[in-house]
């Protein structure tokens, strides 16, 4: 009896499950019902923005370095010693401002010694030509011999080469004694003084007494790959070759021209070498830093929209696309992403409306209403 009960019951499950599949085949508004779009029956608010024609930048990017156009090593010329500095640490300096006093007295005197052998020297090549002029008289009168006046005039030329020798090592005394006060040769900023007042410098020396790095104008360099060489050439040579260079950490950022590439690429990394001019009149460039670089090469007209109206899905980038208050999805390729903005290669023309906040409520077909255009 238990037995039977068992298997009318089974029989009774097994048939309730066949009618509620046959009732389920045979039911396809329930069905759609079930599988209606997400949304489906209501408007959502989102905010839109247009598809646009502009002119958008074609960029590179790349990690670059600060450096100098011209960095001078400050070195003494003499052996002597520092009297007075005239400039403080880090300052900004310019071009044959006074950095240096030496002491120069032992020069001084050396000078006057020389200038008074160059005078005793002229001194006695006077008396020489007297004696030469006096000596040609008596000759022509038989008065004298040949061999006296010609001992006269050898006492000339004698006396005239002493004073000229004197000269020369005069004028070298007095370059000497101009190295005494040391001059910027270049603008820039001076880094700090290695030596004090009362330190004794030599030649020999090889640490700077100072080095002076020029800030204004400055370089910027970076390697980007040698895919991207004939691109930066083209744009050298129209001259629309421009960089930004920002620096990590700040939102400040200085502008320049693209100057030179390098002459070879790197066989081993594939990378080529550019280096651009930057006026850096803010000194917002400090040598040495690393700056985040974007080279503008030029720029061209292309569909543009919003970024954020971007969605990704498994099989690609999409946006939605307002018609009619209703959005639809609609497939893009996108080309590239400059300031904010999706540059569009297929898949948009010129006045599509796109959603650009709010996608998290919508499927395709949902019904929406604009609260305001992004941008506006």
């Amino acid at each position: 009896m238990k037995k039977r009960t068992w298997v009318v019951g089974v029989a009774a499950v097994v048939a309730l499950a066949g009618t509620a599949a046959f009732l389920w085949n045979e039911s396809p508004p329930q069905r759609a019902a079930a599988q209606a779009p997400r949304g489906a029956g209501r408007v959502v608010p989102v905010m839109v923005a247009n598809a646009e024609k502009r002119m958008v930048p074609i960029r590179l990017q790349a990690l670059g370095t600060v450096t100098t156009i011209a960095s001078v090593a400050i070195k003494p010329r003499v052996d002597t010693a520092i009297v007075q500095v005239h400039f403080s640490d880090g300052a900004r300096v310019k071009q044959g401002d006074i950095l240096f006093t030496l002491d120069s007295r032992q020069i001084e005197a050396e000078i006057k010694r020389v200038q008074a052998v160059i005078d005793g020297a002229e001194a006695q090549l006077e008396q020489a030509q007297r004696d030469v002029e006096r000596y040609t008289d008596l000759v022509s009168k038989n008065a004298t011999t040949v061999v006296t006046l010609n001992n006269a005039r050898t006492q000339v030329n004698v006396a005239r080469a002493t004073a000229e020798s004197n000269k020369a090592t005069l004028e070298n005394l007095r370059v000497q004694l101009g190295y005494c006060t040391i001059r910027a040769p270049i603008a820039g900023r001076i880094g700090t003084d290695a030596v004090k007042v009362g330190n004794i410098v030599r030649q020999a020396d090889t640490a700077p007494l100072a080095t002076i790095n020029q800030i204004s104008p400055i370089y910027v360099s970076f390697a980007l790959a040698q895919r991207s060489l004939p691109d930066v050439r083209s744009a050298l040579a129209a001259e629309t070759a421009t960089l930004d260079a920002v620096i990590p950490g700040s939102d400040a950022h200085a502008a320049g021209q693209v100057s030179m590439i390098e002459n070879t690429v790197d066989p081993a990394t594939g990378m080529v070498t550019i280096r651009a001019t930057m006026p850096n009149k803010e000194e917002l460039l400090w040598p040495g830093t690393l700056v985040n670089t974007h080279l503008t090469l030029r720029t061209e007209e292309r569909i543009t929209v919003p970024a954020t109206a971007m969605q990704v899905s498994q099989s690609g980038t999409f946006v939605f696309v307002v018609q009619n208050d209703v959005a639809n999805v609609r497939p893009v390729k996108v080309e590239r992403t400059v300031d904010g903005q999706s540059v569009i290669e297929t898949g948009l023309k010129e006045g599509d409306v796109v959603v650009t906040d709010g996608q998290l409520l919508l499927s395709n077909g949902t019904k929406v209403t604009r609260r305001g255009n992004a941008g506006s």
